[in-house]
């Protein structure tokens, strides 16, 4: 409320942060930003570029928080791969027709073709309800490594958007070492991991990656010298 004022015209936020840390919202705090919004008239627009088709467990993650945006953004994995990006915007503020506003590949056919066919194989093979799914697994098995590593002091996150935050400033040298052992993981910030797997991942391939991980953790809590 206080970053807000008569000249404001819109919020722009993401319903879970990715690059600031996978930091989940409280459950309440979108809806009273809607709420502000509205009372205010302004604006609520959503980033889901990186939280948005199925990433966390819903097609979008603002679902999850009995919100509706504006105006709403999406990439990333709306092309499976293929670069392409969407705004999609609610009628009473859609300025623009058909045709009205271009660029050089905006609209490139074959991204639009990877868009249509991702959405459509997300939707109706439920792959949010998978990675729902998934994604519990996954987070509960992380938690059981937090039980056993005490430099692990938090598992946070969303369907298959998590990520483990450390005591110290070991993130790049376990993700270096998890590289080394077939794992791909990244280092958000010194002491913050993401965890960002394929949408189709499997409860098997979870525990491939919790065991590379363990091992890599032990490494670090008990170096060879």
């Amino acid at each position: 409320r206080a970053a807000t004022t008569a000249r404001t015209c819109g919020v722009m936020l993401e319903p879970i942060q990715g690059e600031g840390g996978v930091n989940v919202p409280d459950d309440n705090y979108l809806k009273e930003v809607e709420e502000w919004c509205h009372e205010k008239g302004i604006l609520l627009i959503l980033d889901e570029i990186q939280t948005g088709i199925g990433r966390t467990g819903t097609l979008f993650a603002y679902e999850q928080y009995n919100v509706e945006p504006d105006i709403m953004t999406l990439a990333k994995g709306l092309g499976s791969g293929v670069p392409i990006g969407a705004f999609l915007a609610k009628e009473h503020v859609s300025v623009f027709t058909p045709g009205e506003h271009g660029s050089t590949f905006g609209g490139n056919p074959l991204a639009c073709a990877a868009a249509y066919a991702t959405v459509k194989y997300i939707i109706e093979d439920d792959i949010p309800g998978k990675v729902k799914q998934v994604g519990k697994y996954f987070t509960t098995k992380l938690g059981s490594l937090k039980q056993q590593f005490d430099f692990i002091t938090q598992v946070r996150g969303r369907g298959l958007l998590i990520a483990l935050e450390l005591s110290g400033e070991i993130a790049e040298e376990i993700a270096l070492a998890c590289l080394k052992r077939g794992l791909l993981v990244n280092k958000l910030k010194p002491n913050t991991i993401r965890f960002m797997p394929p949408l189709i991942i499997t409860e098997r391939e979870v525990d491939k990656a919790i065991a590379i991980l363990e091992d890599t953790l032990e490494e670090i809590r008990n170096p060879k010298h």
